[in-house]
C-alpha cells in the first residue's frame, strides 16, 4: 500500500509547523501518520447499510430521559492569580510569550 504522506510532503508540513525534529523523530512520526491514514481507510471501507442512522454518541438517548440543558452562567474565577503565578513571565494580567519566528511564504 502506498504512503499518503511522502517524505517531501512531510518535510513541507514540518516546515510550515516550524517543528524541529531529528531524522529519527521525523521518520517515526511520518510512519505513524501513514499508519493512522491506513486505519482510517480500512474503517471507511467497511460497508454500512444506508438505513443505519448517523450518531454522534455511542448511547442513544430517548427524549424522555434526555436531561434539560443547563443555562450558561458566567462566573468569576478565583484561580487567576494562582495561574498567573505559575507563568515564567507576565505583564499586568497577561502571559508574556516569545515571538513566533516567521518568514514570508512564496
Amino acid at each position: 500500500m502506498s504512503e499518503h504522506i511522502s517524505p517531501e510532503l512531510f518535510n513541507h508540513l514540518v516546515g510550515l509547523a516550524a517543528l524541529e525534529l531529528t531524522d529519527e523523530e521525523g521518520d517515526y512520526l511520518r510512519a505513524e501518520l501513514n499508519k493512522q491514514l491506513r486505519s482510517i481507510e480500512e474503517l471507511a471501507a467497511i460497508p454500512v447499510d444506508p438505513q443505519v442512522p448517523l450518531i454522534s454518541h455511542g448511547v442513544p438517548y430517548a427524549e424522555a430521559i434526555l436531561p434539560d440543558l443547563r443555562p450558561d452562567q458566567a462566573e468569576d474565577s478565583t484561580m487567576a492569580a494562582d495561574i498567573l503565578a505559575q507563568a515564567p513571565e507576565t505583564d499586568a494580567d497577561y502571559f508574556v510569550v516569545p515571538d513566533i519566528p516567521k518568514e514570508d511564504l512564496e
